[in-house]
């Protein structure tokens, strides 16, 4: 029992890695419709300009702040140059645009800060929470921040005017204008979110899998699963998706002969498909039906 509650519980503190890459995810969808493969890159980069924050004697969290407001920076201003001059140009470009993302982010930070493995702090320390085996100060911090990162994007998009515009542009951009909503801007400030989201994520991940340029491939893909499995469609649905494949990942890899570490990555891919298959909108998405 014991044994149990100790996977759930490491589980759930992986899958809030997983459900902040979902949420990633999911934001960069709804402003434009296509999974972002450059996601998981773009959180690696932030990791990066953090850790090298901290060589230049940065406090932890003045890093921490600094990464996500470059990050955010950066996510506007890939939209702008990068995607806004193709948003009506065939999907196949705009996925090679992707591509091409995923490869100039990757071999930069191989070139800039070479291919080595690289130790990254936590502010949580890695001491067991309270005293208990069950789950570590780290740990329990991810799971904090994952929930009080939703919890703010959630007052941030039901409360504010500014929230209300983004979500009204991504749901209807034809109406959105016709009430003066600057639709362009509004996805991308939601590129912007998504990065900065991203980079959360990859300065919790990267104590526990230590930091290279390509530490985020595995969790982009566990963050694809959580999103599909939770419904892209809806960001909270998600969070929760995150949180389920990391708990099913780690369940699987015990209890489940023959799986173990070397398989724990094809619990996701099974779940992507077998999520596609019986309910293509998500556990929480909404069907879409379109009038032809």
């Amino acid at each position: 029992m014991e044994l149990l509650l100790q996977q759930v519980l490491a589980g759930l503190a992986t899958g809030a890695i997983y459900a902040s890459m979902a949420l990633a995810v999911v934001m960069i969808y709804q402003a434009i419709d296509h999974l972002n493969f450059a996601q998981g890159e773009m959180a690696m980069f932030s990791t990066f300009l953090a850790w090298q924050m901290l060589q230049w004697g940065w406090p932890y969290w003045a890093a921490f702040v600094g990464a996500v407001a470059v990050s955010f920076l950066g996510g506007v201003a890939i939209e702008r140059i990068l995607f806004k001059p193709i948003q009506n140009a065939p999907i196949l470009s705009q996925l090679a645009a992707f591509i091409a993302l995923y490869g100039i982010l990757n071999s930069s930070a191989g070139w800039i800060w070479d291919f080595n493995i690289k130790t990254f702090p936590t502010p949580f320390g890695s001491a067991p929470l309270f005293g208990e085996r069950l789950i570590g100060t780290h740990q329990a911090g991810m799971i904090g921040v994952t929930l009080l990162m939703l919890g703010l994007l959630y007052l941030f998009f039901r409360g504010s005017r500014l929230g209300l515009a983004m979500r009204a542009a991504a749901t209807n951009p034809e109406s959105a204008r016709l009430v003066g909503i600057r639709v362009g801007w509004m996805i991308a400030l939601g590129w912007g979110m998504s990065a900065a989201v991203g980079a959360v994520a990859g300065m919790l991940i990267a104590p526990v899998v230590f930091l290279e340029p390509n530490m985020m491939l595995g969790v982009l893909l566990y963050g694809f699963a959580g999103a599909v499995l939770g419904g892209l469609s809806s960001p909270g649905g998600a969070v929760a998706g995150g949180f389920a494949v990391g708990v099913i990942e780690n369940l699987a890899g015990t209890f489940i002969p023959y799986v173990g570490r070397e398989l724990k990555l094809t619990i996701a891919l099974v779940l992507i498909v077998a999520v596609l298959m019986v309910k293509p909108s998500g556990v929480f998405g909404r069907t879409v039906v379109s009038r032809v």
